[in-house]
């Protein structure tokens, strides 16, 4: 073990002294600092991941729209053809719109899906019903379990649906429809299984009003993250219908993303600000360290020790205490994630909602560690630490042996 090093180590004994209190609020800080941008990215790129899947697995990865007109015509057959391409595992004409659901004097505004040519769990992967059946039916509908549970319906209930032709109509009346719940899905996210209704595309094409097409064809495919085999696919659906455009997944979602880059990137600003905060208690500690040992500094020039064997002591101090705060602050990310359920719902049973489910869309907080970001918190705070110990350092070496031995 190098002088310096066991030097710095007992400078760190703690004794009754100014120093030893600031040694610990700087150890602290940088515990604080790690523990919160660690568990808050963590829980931010868990949220991405859970909201790229939902998203993935609910919505289509590439919707072909008009790129004029109002409608896509010859939807089957343009559907079977992009189901035979390599690498798409469901291609669905699709109509939607948003109609008023209402039972027993209860009234939602859903958007129905309406479908056909491919089977529901295929076409939006979701699991299995959590009541009922996929079956589309004539006059049968298929509802998010919000849905179900706002309405007070369940399987074999009768709904009353409300459409834009019904509600628009001037002169000509249009009386509501009557359709029964045929089965109820669940998809995990909130958005989707309180604002989605399916029905056949028949059933819905018919409520709107219209005589022929769909307003896209939906297309799932089998690696919708693999950049070049989803290019690849777009090439070759553009190449079987060029009239139409295509809307990805990336560009249907672009503000969620975005949204989510922005605040992954300000808790990179909040980890530079904690640091400062912290590093700067870093560097008090190593100034009033080096007010406290000016004999023994002054001691050590006269056995002969460099500039440079001075300034290594306060440096290795300066770094034992962040790597002290970044242990602790890893060690308590690591807890605190382990156990963030039961934190949240400790807090739900007091009265504090920290992630309702209603706003973000999910029963549990999902998280996870990036490797990259542990490597980055991790090097910021050694970069700022290293920084904030020259100074103190550099006045240690600096000092002149015959004054700091008569003080």
């Amino acid at each position: 073990m190098s002088f310096p090093l066991i030097l710095a180590l007992k400078y760190l004994k703690p004794k009754r002294s100014v120093a030893s209190v600031i040694t610990l609020v700087s150890v602290l800080g940088v515990m604080l600092g790690i523990t919160a941008v660690v568990v808050v990215r963590s829980v931010m790129t868990g949220f991405g991941d859970v909201w790229e899947e939902k998203i993935l697995d609910f919505k289509p990865h590439v919707s072909l729209v008009p790129a004029y007109g109002n409608i896509v015509t010859n939807e089957y057959a343009l559907a079977e053809k992009i189901r035979k391409l390599p690498g798409v595992t469901s291609a669905t004409p699709e109509i939607d719109t948003r109609v008023l659901l209402s039972h027993r004097g209860r009234v939602l505004a859903p958007i129905i899906l309406g479908i056909g040519g491919e089977d529901f769990r295929k076409a939006y992967r979701v699991g299995a019903p959590v009541a009922g059946t996929f079956d589309l039916e004539p006059d049968t509908l298929l509802i998010g379990r919000h849905v179900a549970r706002q309405l007070g319906v369940w399987v074999g209930d009768e709904v009353t649906i409300y459409s834009p032709k019904s509600l628009a109509a001037k002169d000509e009346v249009y009386l509501p429809l009557k359709w029964k719940v045929g089965g109820i899905f669940s998809c995990g996210q909130y958005d989707y299984d309180s604002g989605y209704i399916v029905a056949s595309l028949d059933a819905v094409r018919d409520l709107m009003g219209m005589e022929r097409g769909v307003f896209a064809v939906h297309v799932k495919t089998a690696e919708p993250t693999n950049r070049k085999e989803f290019e690849r696919i777009c090439h070759e659906i553009h190449a079987l219908r060029p009239d139409l455009r295509q809307i990805t997944w990336q560009e249907a979602d672009r503000e969620l993303f975005a949204a989510l880059a922005v605040e992954k990137n300000m808790t990179a600003v909040l980890l530079l600000l904690i640091s400062l905060v912290a590093l700067f208690c870093v560097m008090n500690t190593l100034l009033v360290l080096t007010v406290q040992k000016t004999p023994e500094i002054g001691l050590l020039k006269a056995l002969g020790f460099t500039k440079r064997q001075i300034m290594s002591v306060f440096l290795t101090h300066g770094m034992i205490q962040c790597t002290a705060g970044i242990v602790l602050g890893l060690l308590a990310s690591w807890a605190i994630l382990a156990n963030l359920q039961g934190i949240v719902e400790g807090l739900a049973h007091m009265g504090v909602s920290v992630f309702p489910e209603s706003v973000y869309g999910l029963a549990r907080i999902p998280h996870r560690i990036a490797f990259s970001d542990l490597v980055w918190s991790v090097l910021i705070v050694y970069v700022f630490g290293l920084l904030a110990s020259l100074v103190p350092a550099a006045l240690a070496a600096l000092k002149d042996p015959v004054k700091a031995l008569n003080e």
